[in-house]
């Protein structure tokens, strides 16, 4: 059985700390305007938080079918969870995993929000394939330069703009409210610590805030890779086994003592 850690309080609770809570995170959602990344590229199977102006989508994706073509599979199991087999994704090598994962991003969606520039991002990634969570993060969008697709409301299906330098990258997130890419997670992980073969569980979120650090969306989903990551102990479990152990040692030395 596939192992979940349930989504829907984490997201209730990041909720509470929208500057005003207008909705609920939606699962199995369209973007807007469209997948603008690439051609071939199909909406749909987004986790979505639409907030104050803004929307953020973030799905799973199986990158490349059994011959290495693209593929436009998401696994989704309807309440922000994906599912994906371990293993090395076919005709690639290791460490591309069979998985990847895509985000989006409006920060003007329903015309009450602003162009992406006046939003500070934060994208954390799980590198810890356990149940348990150690998140590397970072603002995917206010770096110097980035091969992101941008666009508007009504840019069309992979028709998003890619920055040639720093320059034009500037302009086009001070004049756009779109920015979206598909990315493989072992560009973020650190080298030698990701295995694309083993079972595991990872967590994944998007939010925008203000310039004064008021969060204005977020959205959360996690990868089921395999049967899941295995189960970390709780404090007080861990400490009954740290307490065993001590006491087994404590029996061995009794019993060296006693010859």
């Amino acid at each position: 059985m596939n192992k979940k850690i349930p989504l829907l309080g984490a997201a209730l609770v990041a909720g509470l700390m929208h500057t005003s809570f207008a909705s609920a995170v939606l699962f199995n959602q369209n973007v807007t305007p469209d997948v603008i990344f690439g051609s071939g590229n199909a909406n749909g199977s987004f986790t979505v938080d639409q907030n104050n102006g803004v929307e953020l989508g973030l799905r799973g994706k199986l990158r490349h079918n059994a011959s290495g073509a693209p593929e436009n599979t998401f696994n989704s199991n309807g309440d922000g969870t994906y599912s994906f087999a371990a293993g090395v994704a076919p005709t690639q090598s290791s460490p591309t995993a069979v998985w990847s994962f895509e985000w989006s991003i409006n920060s003007n969606y329903d015309g009450s929000g602003s162009n992406l520039v006046n939003l500070v991002y934060q994208l954390g990634l799980d590198i810890d394939p356990s149940q348990g969570t150690s998140f590397t993060s970072f603002d995917p969008i206010n770096v110097s330069l980035a091969d992101h697709a941008i666009g508007t409301n009504v840019t069309g299906n992979g028709g998003g703009a890619v920055a040639a330098n720093p320059t034009e990258y500037g302009t086009f997130i001070s004049n756009n409210n779109v920015a979206q890419n598909s990315w493989k997670p072992h560009w973020f992980f650190p080298p030698s610590s990701f295995d694309p073969t083993v079972d595991g569980t990872y967590n994944l979120y998007l939010t925008a805030s203000d310039q004064a650090g008021s969060q204005l969306a977020r959205t959360d989903i996690q990868i089921i890779v395999g049967e899941g990551g295995a189960s970390v102990p709780e404090p007080a479990t861990l400490a009954l086994i740290c307490l065993g152990l001590a006491g087994i040692g404590y029996s061995r030395q009794g019993k060296k003592k006693a010859i």
